[in-house]
């Protein structure tokens, strides 16, 4: 068994046991090929809660900061995360998400950048359109609707995939970016609405 698939484990044991763990849209994430997981974020128990939710192994971006660690860079590493310097354009890591879409796998980023304090969906960034105009991935919204407090309900919330055949035959522009964006985010905000009174 592979490192990724004993974590994967381990933390949907978390989840399921902990957390009172609800997992809804499963049947939306392709058998193969590349993926764009987008989501909202809450906690740095996003990321394993997005990949734990699937069967398909998920890649993730994380500050370069946690690969000075090294334990924890061992196991983060393992279960599928690569560094990007915050706050500058990160051309490796730019690449290395490209590649990793090449390759048919699933990526998974969070457009807000960093985790809201307040709970509520904040503004997408740019860097998620630019990933999801320079591939052919699937583009799913996601929605993780917590808190993240001990036998009190988790859910994790995979959405349809994005119709962006319009987006993809015009010019990646800055305009281009921002609509995407926009798209992305405001399909986001409907699973959060939709499934936190459902």
């Amino acid at each position: 068994m592979s490192y990724y698939r004993a974590f994967r484990g381990l933390f949907r044991f978390i989840f399921s046991t902990f957390y009172r763990w609800q997992v809804i849209g499963v049947e939306h994430i392709p058998k193969e090929g590349p993926v764009i997981l987008c989501s909202n974020h809450l906690s740095l128990w996003d990321p394993p809660l997005l990949g734990s939710g699937i069967d398909r192994q998920v890649h993730f971006m994380a500050k370069e900061e946690l690969f000075r660690i090294p334990v924890f860079s061992f196991l983060i590493t393992k279960f599928g995360a690569f560094p990007v310097k915050r706050g500058a354009g990160d051309r490796g890591a730019i690449r290395a998400t490209l590649k990793l879409l090449e390759e048919g796998k699933i990526f998974g980023i969070f457009p807000e950048g960093t985790r809201s304090k307040t709970g509520e969906l904040g503004t997408g960034m740019p860097g998620v359109s630019m990933f999801a105009l320079k591939s052919e991935a699937v583009v799913i919204p996601v929605a993780i609707i917590g808190p993240y407090k001990l036998f009190r309900p988790i859910k994790i919330v995979y959405g349809k995939p994005l119709d962006l055949s319009s987006l993809r035959e015009r010019k990646t522009d800055s305009e281009t970016l921002r609509e995407t964006t926009e798209l992305i985010m405001s399909h986001i905000k409907s699973l959060l609405e939709q499934h936190r009174s459902a």
